[in-house]
């Protein structure tokens, strides 16, 4: 039986932003917005959709006069990333 994948993971920009940051231990939008090939509006409201689910801690502060939003996994968001992946794997039939 195949278990329901995470529905918040499921989406191509919020999983590339977590498997981004889940082997980092942070990074500012414009090096999400860069690796994942978002655009600034639609990055937004993804790690908006991360953050209230618990899965990704938003810290905003300025460097400079210059505002700065620096992203990190939470240990919730590993553990659904993790649940994520195993989900995955029953789907593909893969042993661990």
């Amino acid at each position: 039986m195949f278990k329901e994948l995470d529905p918040l993971l499921h989406s191509q920009l919020r999983l590339a932003i977590i498997s981004l940051l889940v082997s980092l231990e942070e990074a500012d939008f414009s090096y999400i917005k860069e690796k994942t090939g978002s655009t600034a509006g639609n990055l937004s409201v993804q790690l908006d959709k991360l953050s209230s689910a618990g899965y990704i801690i938003v810290e905003k502060t300025f460097k400079g006069k210059k505002p700065l939003t620096l992203c990190r996994i939470s240990p919730e968001g590993i553990n659904a990333f993790q649940r994520y992946i195993q989900d995955l794997k029953s789907y593909l039939d893969v042993r661990k």
